[in-house]
């Protein structure tokens, strides 16, 4: 089953029309928001240079999935 997402908002321009594969091997700043700066924070204090690695850090996941949490409590 196929399956379609407009990232679009959520990318730097230059990764609009990559493929996941490419946009999880890239660094952070291939999010929209991210520089090149914030690239080098986070490689320094974290060991984090792609996307994938952003994303699948245990700490960044648990917030995640903290908010996610907070938005279906009723």
């Amino acid at each position: 089953m196929a399956v379609q997402a407009d990232l679009s908002k959520g990318l730097d321009k230059a990764y609009e029309n990559k493929s996941v594969k490419e946009i999880l091997d890239a660094p952070p700043s291939a999010l929209a928001g991210l520089t090149e700066a914030h690239d080098a924070v986070l490689k320094e204090k974290f060991g984090i240079d792609t996307v994938r690695k952003l994303g699948s850090n245990k700490h960044f996941a648990l917030a995640g999935v903290l908010v996610a949490l907070e938005n279906k409590q009723g």
